[in-house]
């Protein structure tokens, strides 16, 4: 296999909190590989999970609809304290 360059470049170094995920066990037997492609083409031992959030970030740079809404928040509920429907 030769060390062509991946759509996903050097990792860089990050603060990082922990999220569980459960995905399908094709899609991990893929992410196994990319994870393996990507530590002969970079010469950095890699695991899938370490992939994962740097893949995400590529997906919604490249999400066209995410990028023009995600500098603006939604406004915040108000709640009145009353019931629905109550006087």
């Amino acid at each position: 296999m030769s060390a062509a360059k991946l759509r996903l470049g050097p990792l860089p170094k990050a603060t990082t909190v922990k999220l569980a995920v459960t995905m399908p066990a094709d899609l991990k037997d893929k992410l196994d590989r990319y994870a393996a492609q990507h530590s002969q083409a970079y010469g950095e031992p890699v695991d899938a999970a370490s992939l994962i959030p740097h893949m995400l970030e590529a997906f919604m740079a490249r999400d066209r609809a995410f990028s023009k809404g995600a500098g603006k928040r939604p406004p915040p509920q108000t709640t009145t304290g009353h019931a629905a429907g109550g006087s």
